[in-house]
């Protein structure tokens, strides 16, 4: 293995204050230095590399967990944030890479230059022996992390420069360091067989991770790297005392705060933001719904510092909804399409100082992907099951209904659903109003009470039995079916026959409401809005329902299992007294 180690083509100066004058001549050199590496890499120059899902690729060849937070100053928190920032945008272009045996990987090709255009800020950055302001800085801990990594994993290292100073997190003086300066110091490095590189952000750590297909029989041996240690540490606003040099940074403490990242909203979930907001919050929602007096999007937006949306493609998604199908596999694909555009346009109004996010459910896997939630506190706003959850629930349904038209018409991607998985897993809290949902994350999970439905007492029951619809098999209409065709009931039906066409034949149903019925049922696999079921509570019928559509235990709800006809029979004979 061979190793190349040199220093940085660009030397600090001494030990005198900074001028502006010498701060110009450092930028001239370092704009030779740029010239210089475009013509040596114009057209032989490393490739930028692709991606690829994880699948075959379990043995962990190399890896480096380091803190994110590598001091407490409260003059540096900002620039701290910074670092943070800037890793979790370098952390999403690197993540899922794949290394192929014998191919350069190039560290810069890869990321790309760290420009506010494209989400990095202000970090700390090694310069002229100080530790300066800088957009992009901090990136050095994720070029430590990949050199150090890449050691364990047995990379030949091509291109590597150490720092000339210790840096406060770095392993500079036991010569583990790689430093790197768009983009002519950069981390070059080549693999002596296929691996996938994992870059992640936690809440306290970066993890870094050159990933295998199969273990080798023997680890590469230690390397002795035969360099001069830096003598000096690097100094910073914090230590040098010059308060007169132009780069001096003023203390700051920038207050945190937490930014909610929302999609539709709900009673449930609007109350829960006006209790929870704090004046130096921001809201970053689809549209202001109160505004344009759109219902779905009304959150409430007292009382925050800022408000941010994105309204061109809400309507966009508004129009684009309206020429779908009421279900099936093409609308689903669209909404996932819309909300993976919405999350991006939120994610760009996301603050620095955010060191909490509330996330809806919706937009929760994009946000994660695209690297938002690392290094961050995480609640999340849940609507519906784990995607995971309900296609396996789905799954086993349209086992036992394989002639179902609607039951298989739609799965999330694989790796959509992993990320949501994920992004679930790293959740420190779950908010939710649905009691099953509630259940599958004891020890977080904060359950809302459902908002109060206004009761309609005035309208007087015609028939026994309503069947809340629409008639899909995830709402249980195959169970309803055969309940009413064993007791010879004749049914309200609700909403549209989505099955097909002539799913009720030889039994007596009436279109209509389920509040013209004394008695209203429900027994189905998925429901994520039982408002119906809520309504007919409040309005006093007797109400039959699976866990799954989401209601506690209480007066007038009889609950059965989801997918158990002889359950739904027994629980209709006892509400008719038969």
């Amino acid at each position: 293995m061979s190793i190349s180690t040199t220093k940085p083509h660009i030397q600090p100066a001494a030990t005198d204050v900074p001028t502006r004058a010498a701060a110009l001549l450092f930028q001239a050199k370092v704009m030779a230095h740029r010239a210089k590496r475009l013509v040596r890499d114009f057209g032989n120059g490393p490739a930028r590399l692709g991606k690829i899902e994880s699948y075959g690729f379990d043995v962990v060849a190399g890896q480096s967990r380091t803190a994110l937070w590598s001091d407490g100053l409260a003059q540096e928190r900002q620039l701290q944030l910074g670092k943070v920032q800037n890793l979790r945008r370098a952390a999403a272009a690197l993540d899922g890479v794949a290394i192929p045996q014998g191919t350069v990987f190039s560290f810069w090709k890869q990321i790309g230059r760290a420009s506010r255009r494209r989400g990095y800020v202000a970090g700390r950055m090694l310069q002229q022996g100080c530790m300066v302001p800088a957009v992009g800085g901090g990136l050095c801990q994720l070029s430590n992390a990949l050199y150090d990594a890449a050691l364990q994993a047995g990379c030949e290292i091509v291109e590597r420069h150490a720092h000339s100073r210790i840096v406060p997190g770095s392993q500079a003086a036991l010569g583990r360091d790689a430093t790197v300066a768009w983009n002519y110091v950069d981390l070059r490095l080549r693999s002596p067989r296929d691996l996938r590189l994992q870059v992640q952000l936690d809440k306290n750590e970066l993890l870094v991770q050159f990933v295998a297909r199969e273990p080798i029989a023997t680890m590469p041996s230690p390397i002795d790297l035969a360099f001069r240690a830096p003598d000096r540490a690097a100094q910073s606003c914090d230590t040098c005392n010059e308060i007169d040099c132009f780069r001096h940074i003023k203390p700051s403490a920038p207050s945190d705060r937490t930014t909610f990242v929302l999609d539709g909203m709900t009673p449930e979930f609007g109350d829960y933001v006006k209790a929870t907001r704090r004046s130096n919050d921001v809201l970053a929602l689809p549209i202001d719904g109160q505004r344009w007096r759109m219902a779905r999007y009304a959150w409430p937006t007292d009382g925050f510092n800022a408000v941010h949306s994105a309204p061109l493609v809400t309507l966009q998604r508004s129009l684009q909804s309206r020429r779908l199908a009421a279900q099936g596999a093409a609308r689903q694909q669209a909404l996932l399409h819309h909300a993976e555009i919405l999350a991006l346009a939120l994610a760009r109004r996301i603050p620095v100082e955010a060191t909490e996010l509330c996330v809806a459910q919706s937009l929760l896997p994009f946000l994660w992907r695209n690297g938002d939630l690392g290094g961050r506190q995480v609640t999340v706003l849940m609507t519906r099951l784990p995607m995971d959850v309900l296609q396996a629930r789905l799954d086993a349904v349209l086992a036992q209904h394989p002639d179902s038209t609607t039951l298989g018409d739609f799965r999330a991607p694989a790796e959509l659903v992993r990320a949501e998985r994920e992004a679930l897993d790293y959740a420190d809290r779950i908010v939710t109003p649905h009691s099953e949902v509630a259940g599958l994350f004891a020890g977080k999970a904060e359950l809302l009470p459902w908002h109060n439905q206004p009761a309609t007492p005035a309208l007087a029951p015609t028939q026994r039995v309503a069947f809340v619809g629409p008639t899909l098999g995830r709402k249980g209409a195959y169970e309803m079916r055969d309940g009413a065709r064993a007791l010879g009931l004749e049914l309200v039906v609700g909403g549209s026959d989505l099955e097909a066409a002539e799913f009720w034949s030889g039994i007596a149903i009436h279109r209509g409401t389920p509040l013209q019925a004394e008695i209203v049922v429900q027994p189905a696999y998925v429901e994520d809005n039982p408002r119906s079921l809520l309504t007919a509570l409040a309005s006093g019928r007797q109400v039959i329902a699976t866990p799954a559509c989401g209601l506690k235990p209480q007066p007038g709800l009889t609950l059965i299992p989801f997918g158990d006809s002889a359950a739904l029979v027994e629980a209709l004979r006892v509400a008719l007294d038969r």
